[in-house]
């Protein structure tokens, strides 16, 4: 009896750790919802590389899973969106991400990106960048 609870208290305590872990990383699986219709629109799957910084890629398009980014230029110019790495370069500053770069396949722009966690990690509020403008979505951690 005494090895059951010691053993539902240790995975109690690593399931917390777990969680805990997750709410400072963006690392993951998150689902994009449009800013505009409130839609889900892709799966995007964010890795942190050695050096810290996130990126990430289209793995499921929900709505068009067949697209192309036709307005891209240069190596995704005519590309499959599904697949496609659309987030880049995001630095550690703090509690957000600045100074990255994501692409926006619908219109097939380039725009500077921040990210921050919210809603203790729940979430994913992203932003793209031009000059002082900026437009914000937020997205949802899958399990």
């Amino acid at each position: 009896m005494i090895r059951i609870a010691k053993a539902a208290c240790v995975a109690a305590v690593l399931g917390l750790a777990s969680q805990m872990a997750l709410a400072g990383s963006a690392a993951g699986l998150w689902k994009t919802i449009d800013d505009e219709t409130h839609q889900a629109k892709a799966l995007v799957q964010i890795n942190e590389g050695p050096n810290g910084e996130l990126s990430g890629k289209v793995i499921k398009l929900y709505q068009h899973p067949d697209a192309v980014c036709d307005k891209c230029d240069g190596a995704n110019k005519d590309k499959p969106v599904n697949g496609m790495q659309i987030l880049w370069g995001l630095k550690k500053d703090g509690e957000e991400w600045s100074d990255g770069k994501i692409l926006d396949p619908k219109s097939g722009k380039i725009y500077t990106s921040g990210a921050k966690l919210i809603e203790d990690g729940k979430k994913l509020r992203v932003r793209g960048y031009i000059g002082p403008f900026f437009r914000s979505q937020v997205w949802e951690r899958q399990q």
